[in-house]
């Protein structure tokens, strides 16, 4: 898959997720379609593809034993370190530790990453 189509794909899973985990109506932000997403959120969503698409691969399959926990960590992590990439004073909000997200965000980051896994045949 190309890095694009694996930003997409990042981009769609977490829509799905926010649409699922969000208590109540999500801001528009947060569901904004791919066409319409800037451009730093694009490139942070094909690197954070990336990361997870690789660190599967040198699992050897074996990324799908990680707790749901720590497939939400890994994303998290990995999105927090864009935020440092591409903005010199992020939000807080952009870069809080796990523990500090809200419950939406860490089901939704860790669907991000279950999905991933599943495109790659995981």
């Amino acid at each position: 898959m190309s890095n694009s189509a694996g930003a997409r794909l990042f981009r769609e899973a977490w829509i799905a997720g926010v649409q699922q985990h969000f208590p109540g109506e999500p801001k528009a932000g947060y569901v904004t379609p791919w066409d319409d997403t800037p451009e730093w959120e694009r490139e942070a969503a094909g690197a954070v593809y990336e990361q997870v698409r690789q660190f599967v691969e040198i699992s050897g399959g074996h990324a799908s034993r990680l707790s749901r926990e720590q497939k939400s960590r890994f994303v998290a992590t990995c999105w927090t370190t864009q935020m440092f990439k591409h903005f010199e004073d992020p939000k807080p909000g952009y870069v809080a530790d796990w523990p500090d997200l809200p419950k939406w965000q860490q089901e939704t980051d860790a669907d991000i990453f279950e999905a991933i896994e599943s495109s790659l045949g995981g």
